[in-house]
């Protein structure tokens, strides 16, 4: 019997650009149904829609939309925005199509969003590993976690930020409220890079309570486009001087930059 995890809604926007990328998707939402009844919702934007993904993943807990995008780089800021506003549960994950890690793990991060001693928790320790091709394929064919935890040490650590407070990406529980009061994607943001690190420190400026849970997040590995690095020098100076603005921006220039107004809680 699968777990009761109703008051949470998964957002996993995704581009289906290798065969691999579509293995790691069904894994990684296989690792969620497989423990949890909830609600996910997958939105698919590519330059034409080929029914792949609705025709393998048909959980009841699953929720599939289609966009048309034929903009090569892809706006996972925007397409996070899109689905957060979908999202009528009172906690919601922010959720990478290539992650997986222990469901005992998730269980720890929503109970300190379900009894509120935590606007945000990261159902990891800080360290994201990436599973290298040939354990990623072992995974695929056994389903074995264990197998993983077991090997970590010969995985590489992907996106620590100033190798202090660990990786900040991957897999995300907040309390929904909190997520849209603080402004939900940072759409400045074009394409990868850097928007994960500038949405913790912008919560971080909210004085937001964040909970990290024990033990790590397993990156699935897939080969890398100009959607999984910076395209440029330029785009990485962007998104470096952005991330930057916001770090140090005050409250009221954080409010009135992501237009949130003050009709807000007291913790912001």
């Amino acid at each position: 019997m699968r777990i009761d995890l109703t008051d949470t809604t998964f957002i996993i926007p995704v581009r289906i650009d290798s065969m691999i990328r579509l293995e790691n998707l069904l894994m990684s939402v296989d690792s969620i149904v497989r423990y949890f009844r909830t609600r996910i919702l997958i939105l698919e934007a590519s330059s034409y829609q080929n029914e792949i993904i609705p025709s393998l993943i048909k959980d009841d807990t699953v929720k599939y939309t289609f966009l048309v995008d034929k903009d090569p780089v892809f706006y996972k800021t925007k397409y996070l925005n899109i689905l957060a506003k979908q999202v009528d549960t009172p906690l919601v994950c922010i959720w990478d199509a290539d992650v997986i890690l222990d469901h005992l793990q998730i269980l720890d991060a929503v109970k300190q969003l379900r009894t509120r001693t935590s606007d945000v928790a990261y159902p990891y320790d800080g360290n994201f590993l990436d599973t290298s091709d040939i354990l990623r394929e072992h995974y695929w064919l056994h389903r074995d976690l264990d197998f993983l935890k077991k090997n970590q040490a010969k995985m590489n650590s992907l996106y620590t930020v100033e190798g202090v407070i660990g990786a900040v990406g991957g897999a995300i529980f907040v309390q929904t409220n909190k997520y849209l009061q603080a402004g939900m994607e940072n759409e400045d943001f074009y394409g990868w890079g850097l928007e994960d690190g500038e949405r913790h420190y912008r919560w971080l400026s909210f004085g937001y309570r964040i909970y990290r849970s024990e033990g790590c997040l397993f990156h699935l590995s897939h080969p890398r486009d100009q959607n999984g690095m910076f395209r440029s020098r330029i785009h990485s100076e962007k998104a470096m001087h952005d991330m930057n603005e916001v770090v140090n921006y005050s409250k009221e220039e954080l409010r009135e930059k992501f237009n949130l107004g003050f009709k807000i809680e007291n913790c912001i």
